[in-house]
């Protein structure tokens, strides 16, 4: 099956054809580096992270360039309220993004440029447009005259009459019109400024992404992504400024993702729901979160709350009990006696690993559809917890084979996502503790009372055996006992 995605820019799916065979050169928008990161944030990061994964799963060498906005309005306006620099402002919440997005799992990029390493090309780029007469000066600002660049509107798919009828009224009388957008903004008092022909000043928000995303991946590349809210004014005036000066396409396709939304709210700081990563990882296993945003198609909006968290912690849960399972049936050589056929559950399994295996590509082939993939990997784990269920004896070799090519299936599979990425045991004991500490759980009262359970069954005592269980089970604690010892979990 071809890769399909869904261009914003036709608004429909078209087949994916790179602009050179074998490469993928990918620029999504970064953040302003003004405040801590928030679950918004994170979907972006986790969406297109997952997108070059499976673009470099599938072969593709992937160059994927994601900027921070280290100068703007916001930022000059928390670094006055803290009394610190600019710089300083940036830098504090630059590292604590990267802190997060690590937290999370996120790949880095390729390239993480920053816009004030890139003043000079945005001066070159504004000195071009104002050459071709896309641009002009008032009073030591620059603004791009969106009326001159019939494309304007086409990625939002609004026109300019519509735009217009859709505009506040502007006071800024410098501009010829309302919908024109700054290019260079004169310095203010107090404001970092650059020397430039037009003097003393900084770039416009929007013509940072156009030259760094060129400086890296070159006049047209192949994906631009970003939030919907990017759409209109962003990507649309990074459309007319880079395409304005070059009079070629910037991207081929443009991708965005869909909002979130906290408890069916628009997330907001007015309603005061907004959630930080940081808060959010305290209480939830960075893959716990990294399922919720995954199992929603990437367009779609997605509703968070406690609850749906708590029902991706199960998810995961799950799928790293499938795993372990596994492991544990592996480990056990013992169990594995000679045989030269499949069996028809070891059958059942291997058939069942294979749809899989093509239901995942024909699922992320279809405009990355996350939704449906997981679902298969769900399937899949419930199809080995099944076989296992049933207890057998031993595998002959070639169920051995199938079973050992089903864990590397799903660890394969699990690198797309940014899932298993644990040892199946430390996770589970790691989540297993941290929802006992959350319930207020004592972890070594817990394992107190499993190590006098395991005397008083050695000693033959079952009705104090008995009594110990019962008693671990009204805290929450379920016993598994096995021929080398008792283990516990929380119940979810």
């Amino acid at each position: 099956m071809t890769l399909k995605l869904y261009n914003t820019l036709t608004r429909k799916k078209e087949e994916f054809h790179p602009c050179e065979e074998g490469k993928v050169g990918l620029y999504v928008c970064g953040i302003t580096a003004y405040d801590a990161c928030h679950i918004g944030h994170a979907r972006s990061a986790v969406v297109f992270d997952v997108i070059a994964r499976y673009l470099r799963y599938c072969g593709y060498e992937v160059t994927y360039v994601k900027n921070f906005t280290d100068i703007d309005d916001k930022i000059i306006e928390k670094a006055n309220k803290l009394g610190v620099s600019v710089r300083e402002v940036a830098q504090r919440f630059i590292q604590e993004h990267d802190r997060d997005m690590d937290s999370l799992g996120v790949t880095r990029p390729t390239h993480a440029p920053k816009a004030t390493d890139y003043i000079q090309g945005m001066i070159t780029l504004v000195a071009g447009l104002l050459e071709k007469g896309m641009a002009y000066q008032r009073d030591g600002d620059v603004y791009y005259a969106v009326d001159r660049f019939p494309g304007y509107g086409k990625l939002s798919g609004r026109s300019l009459d519509d735009l217009r009828a859709g505009a506040r009224v502007d006071i800024n009388e410098k501009k010829e019109n309302p919908l024109d957008f700054a290019l260079w903004k004169a310095s203010k008092e107090g404001e970092p400024w650059w020397e430039s022909p037009w003097g003393r000043g900084r770039p416009g928000w929007h013509i940072e992404c156009s030259v760094m995303s060129q400086a890296y991946l070159g006049t047209t590349f192949d994906i631009h992504g970003g939030g919907e809210d990017l759409v209109f004014p962003h990507h649309e005036n990074e459309i007319a400024q880079s395409e304005g000066n070059t009079g070629k396409t910037l991207a081929n396709y443009w991708i965005h993702n869909g909002f979130v939304r906290v408890n069916r709210e628009k997330m907001s700081k007015s309603l005061g729901n907004i959630r930080n990563v940081q808060e959010m990882l305290q209480e939830f296993h960075p893959e716990a979160l990294r399922l919720f945003l995954l199992q929603s198609h990437y367009r779609s909006p997605v509703d968070f709350s406690s609850d749906s968290l708590t029902e991706a912690r199960q998810g995961i849960i799950r799928l790293y009990s499938a795993l372990a399972a596994v492991e544990e049936f592996l480990r056990d050589k013992k169990r594995v006696p000679a045989g030269a056929a499949l069996t028809e559950g070891e059958q059942k399994l291997a058939d069942k690993k294979e749809a899989t295996s093509i239901a995942l590509i024909e699922a992320m082939d279809d405009d990355f559809n996350t939704a449906r993939a997981l679902g298969q990997i769900f399937d899949l784990a419930r199809a080995v917890n099944a076989f296992l269920g049933d207890k057998p004896s031993g595998l002959s070799h070639p169920g051995l084979m199938v079973l050992e090519e089903t864990r590397s299936f799903l660890l394969a599979a699990g690198s797309i996502f940014g899932l298993l990425q644990e040892e199946p045991a430390d996770f589970l004991r790691s989540e297993r503790d941290r929802q006992a500490e959350k319930r207020g759980l004592d972890l070594n009262e817990i394992g107190g009372l499993i190590a006098e359970r395991t005397a008083a069954r050695q000693a033959k005592d079952w009705s104090r055996a008995d009594e110990l269980r019962l008693l671990l089970s009204q805290k929450g604690v379920i016993l598994k006992d096995a021929s080398d010892g008792t283990t516990w979990s929380i119940e979810c």
